[in-house]
């Protein structure tokens, strides 16, 4: 695979259909199994790399210029984020800002662009539908009379036990899926070993054989950095929850002081009024307004 100076770590998933040598081939299975064709090796496939990414520290996106339109792909391998509509939509702006002559913005007469489409394979472990759509007009704080602008983005489950239909018809996709089943049982099982031996298991029961074999430590440094950065994640998640639990039970607790040294306060000066002691001088002793002592 080429060098690049990278300030990002590339996923499994971007390398096997973004950058690997069979690449290109792996995602023309892809884009066939996603729009019912059946276009070849020889068609003209222009992969799109950004430096600024959908992830700032991961990169899990994949893009390609094919039969006029714009392909961008991504994969989740964990809580789909309801905001991704507005992430490719930023994406989207940035991968047109690079394929277009900066000209032609200001042409007179209609420059036409690539059309875009935008997927997301999710490939976590919670309950999630087999398919659905996200939409940027979902996130608008008002609902428009005429909808101005709209971005669409198609979400598929690719886990294998959800059977999806396009696992049946993207082998590369399948085995993919597949791999990753394979990961994740070798890490529950072991989880210094995980890696390897899921690895080895794939080659032996040819689910990525040439690409594991050709690629293993590769591969490998991938999920080790793939694996971090969730696990990262995930303990910054729950460090904000703790820590959001730890004010609300210091903020309940002075709450419930205040709340207590005011119901005291009450019952002290229902007492001082029986014994017939003015307003004013309850005021100074209980610290209660002299307004709410009167409603007393």
């Amino acid at each position: 695979m080429a060098k690049h100076n990278r300030r990002y770590k590339d996923s499994v998933f971007v390398d096997f259909f973004g950058e690997d040598k069979n690449a290109k081939a792996n995602f023309l299975s892809l884009y066939n199994a996603l729009h019912d064709t059946h276009l070849d090796a020889p068609t003209e496939l222009k992969a799109l790399r950004l430096e600024q990414v959908m992830y700032m520290a991961f990169r899990n996106d994949v893009a390609y210029l094919i039969d006029g339109k714009i392909i961008a792909l991504t994969e989740h391998q964990s809580t789909i984020n309801a905001n991704m509509p507005l992430r490719f939509l930023q994406y989207a702006a940035r991968l047109y800002e690079r394929i277009q002559n900066p000209r032609d913005r200001y042409l007179r007469r209609l420059k036409k662009i690539p059309t875009p489409e935008f997927y997301m394979f999710y490939n976590g472990e919670e309950d999630y539908p087999e398919s659905t759509t996200l939409r940027l007009s979902d996130a608008f704080m008002t609902i428009p009379e005429k909808q101005s602008l709209e971005l669409v983005v198609s979400v598929t489950n690719i886990n294998y036990n959800k059977g999806s239909r396009i696992l049946h018809t993207c082998k590369p996709l399948k085995e993919y899926t597949l791999f990753i089943e394979a990961v994740r049982k070798h890490l529950k099982l072991d989880s210094e070993n995980g890696f390897k031996n899921a690895i080895k298991e794939c080659i032996q029961n040819d689910i990525l054989r040439e690409y594991l074999q050709r690629k293993s430590r590769e591969v490998m440094n991938m999920l080790i950095a793939e694996y971090d950065y969730d696990v990262d994640i995930a303990v910054q998640r729950e460090e904000a929850l703790q820590e959001g639990e730890a004010k609300g039970f210091s903020l309940g607790v002075t709450q419930g002081i205040s709340e207590g040294s005011y119901q005291k306060a009450i019952e002290t000066a229902k007492n001082l009024l029986g014994l017939g002691l003015s307003v004013a001088n309850i005021a100074k002793a209980t610290g209660l307004t002299e307004a709410e002592i009167e409603k007393l």
